[in-house]
């Protein structure tokens, strides 16, 4: 059919208009769908800050009670050390026995690096010892450990670090380290010292062997009975571990409540990002919606 040069205008201007809105339709549902994909990501992260405050609550609870366990335990443990100090006894260093390596950790994670740190002083330990061999108290350690020196563990406990440590727990565990075959020159327990409520650090104590104790030059003073040299000694091993555990109990607590105020304080900031985002598309897309309309506006008054 052929056209007036008339009608040819009013067909093209009709033609643009409806060309146009098509284009901003593509984009504007790109939008909607950019706008639904931050909402959800804003939800999520919303969710995460609640379960990160919530955790920082409960560890602030936990670590009040840590503490006083913390403090009750280091007269056991200090008293031992005393009796050491006293009696000056000293590792054997004997030709062809082995050192035992006690780590006290958890079975619990999100608590920053206190387990990775304690596996990496223990490392350290095992270059400068290669003749060493461990027992590890939790299955965070275990698990870092067993990458590298796998061939050394000796033995290892699950289900530690669930609740503040007693001194049955404590000496239930020294009981089984007792019944192993080998005999050890030296035994060291490596813990978390408790500094402050911010910091802490890998340290190692001294327990000593039933030849050691027998070998201390001023053990008479104690009036120490030679059979009862055996019991001596698994006790102060009960004395040491319960020291340590409940010390790194303490340490675990401080630091699950440090790295959960800092994943709210991350999460918080991502919120922040997100929002002015979210309100940048959502403008974006008014903005188009509107230039849509003014287009076709002015589509069809031509």
């Amino acid at each position: 059919m052929m056209l007036s040069r008339a009608a040819r205008p009013a067909l093209r201007a009709g033609a643009a208009a409806v060309a146009r809105p098509a284009t901003v339709n593509v984009a504007a549902s790109a939008n909607y769908a950019t706008l639904r994909e931050i909402e959800g990501r804003l939800k999520s992260i919303r969710n995460i800050e609640k379960i990160t405050k919530t955790m920082k609550i409960v560890a602030s609870t936990k670590l009040t009670r840590a503490q006083k366990a913390m403090e009750s335990s280091r007269v056991y443990g200090e008293t031992s050390n005393t009796v050491y100090d006293k009696a000056e006894t000293k590792p054997i260093e004997a030709e062809g026995k082995k050192t035992l390596l006690v780590i006290c950790s958890s079975d619990k994670g999100l608590c920053g690096g206190i387990h990775s740190g304690m596996s990496r002083y223990t490392r350290r330990i095992l270059a400068q010892q290669p003749n060493c061999e461990l027992v590890i108290l939790g299955e965070k350690c275990k698990a870092q450990l067993s990458r590298s020196n796998a061939k050394q563990i000796k033995l290892s406990f699950a289900g530690v670090g669930k609740d503040i440590p007693t001194f049955a727990d404590a000496s239930a565990i020294s009981d089984q380290i007792l019944h192993i075959p080998e005999e050890y020159g030296s035994v060291k327990i490596i813990y978390n010292k408790f500094l402050n409520a911010q910091s802490y650090e890998p340290v190692t104590v001294e327990a000593f062997s039933e030849e050691a104790i027998t070998a201390s030059p001023n053990l008479a003073q104690f009036e120490v009975a030679d059979e009862s040299i055996a019991n001596l000694r698994e006790y102060a091993l009960a004395n040491s571990l319960y020291w340590a555990l409940a010390e790194g109990h303490a340490c675990e607590q401080s630091a699950r409540r440090n790295a959960m105020d800092n994943a709210s304080k991350n999460a918080g900031d991502m919120i922040n990002k997100f929002q002015i985002l979210f309100n940048r598309t959502r403008q974006a897309v008014i903005t188009g919606e509107l230039v849509e309309i003014i287009t076709g506006a002015a589509a069809s008054e031509q």
